[in-house]
């Protein structure tokens, strides 16, 4: 007679495994790629966006000291908002004409601002537009480095 495998028959019916299955030992590398590509998707988006803004060269505080030839252009602000070049005082309309006149001297086409801290930020801001509005783009803001 015909046997239909089943159990207990010696018919050649499969045998399934009881028990546990095997662990797959492979990493799925599919959401990591994922992962991955959105990520780069963010970045490319959002870089442009962070170079947006005014381009200041500003120097780093626990850097050293700049080793070039030629002296940048130094204004001081002092907490009274009066601005000098080197210890000349100017008046606003005159701070272009002067810069301009120490770079063909020989400086640097580098400006400093350096402002007392008791000045208000809105007159180191205005000074800093009339550098830029000048045509000198090479502006940083000076600053002392934190330390005991």
């Amino acid at each position: 007679m015909f046997s239909h495998g089943g159990p207990g028959t010696g018919g050649g019916g499969r045998r399934r495994r009881r028990g546990r299955t095997r662990a797959i030992n492979e990493i799925n590398m599919t959401p990591f790629i994922d992962v991955m590509l959105v990520l780069l998707i963010v970045f490319m988006v959002s870089a442009p966006l962070l170079s947006a803004g005014v381009p200041l060269d500003l120097p780093q505080a626990s850097a050293g000291q700049l080793d070039v030839d030629a002296r940048p252009v130094a204004l001081s602000i002092d907490a009274e908002g009066r601005v000098y070049l080197e210890e000349v005082a100017l008046a606003d309309d005159e701070i272009a004409s002067a810069i301009a006149a120490r770079i063909e001297d020989g400086a640097a086409p580098r400006v400093f601002v350096r402002g007392d801290r008791s000045v208000e930020y809105g007159r180191v801001a205005q000074i800093m537009a009339l550098v830029t509005e000048a045509g000198f783009e090479r502006v940083a803001l000076v600053t002392l480095p934190d330390g005991p």
